[in-house]
């Protein structure tokens, strides 16, 4: 995906992509942002698989993505942190997006300090161990959602999606034209047609009142 399209999608709120995308591609509540809403995130997956208690290949990685990338981490270990502040600050450095993380850092102050966006389970002040090697850029299931290298992730204070990458270029195109028209629509004209949208659905189902 080219910085562009990155940018493209950075505009795009991630309650417009679940929308079009379904529950499918939105991970779950527990993956959040660390610190406030000024996490928001856009760019293409590098994924990373970790074992449990183990977060070398996420070490690894910040040295291996591409500028620009969101790193995708498959932990799912609630005891261990996968990464900390200077973790962070190198991957910040090397242009990394931001981390979306099935599991927990630590260093949170020093992560909110430099504004680097983390979307991850919670804060541990536990590091985990640095042995187990896995290979980088391979699917990985992160909050319930399976995302491929290169899948688009976007990231925000209302959650987190995955785009495929094969679905790109057709979501980008709904997702501005929903978001023209929404911008062109008054509240009067949005109350007027929910209004009549829900008392159709009352009266299919026979309510009075």
């Amino acid at each position: 995906m080219t910085d562009a399209t990155a940018t493209d999608f950075s505009a795009v709120p991630t309650t417009t992509l679940a929308d079009l995308l379904g529950h499918g591609q939105v991970m779950d509540i527990g993956i959040r942002p660390l610190w406030g809403p000024a996490g928001r995130v856009a760019g293409p997956a590098f994924t990373v698989s970790c074992a449990p208690g183990d977060n070398l290949m996420l070490h690894a990685a910040i040295h291996r993505a591409e500028p620009g990338s969101v790193l995708v981490v498959e932990s799912g270990d609630l005891d261990w942190a996968l990464a900390g502040g200077n973790v962070c600050a190198v991957a910040q450095r090397q242009g990394i997006a931001g981390f979306v993380l099935d599991g927990l850092i630590r260093d949170l102050a020093e992560v909110r300090a430099m504004e680097f966006p983390v979307f991850a389970r919670g804060v541990i002040p536990i590091p985990g161990a640095k042995s187990v090697v896995r290979p980088l850029g391979a699917p990985v299931t992160c909050g319930g959602v399976r995302v491929e290298a290169g899948d688009v992730v976007v990231a925000d204070e209302e959650g987190v999606v995955a785009v495929p990458a094969a679905r790109r270029d057709e979501v980008l195109t709904a997702a501005r034209g929903r978001l023209a028209k929404e911008a062109g629509e008054s509240l009067d004209a949005w109350e007027a047609a929910h209004r009549a949208r829900i008392d159709k659905i009352l009266a299919e189902q026979g309510f009075e009142g």
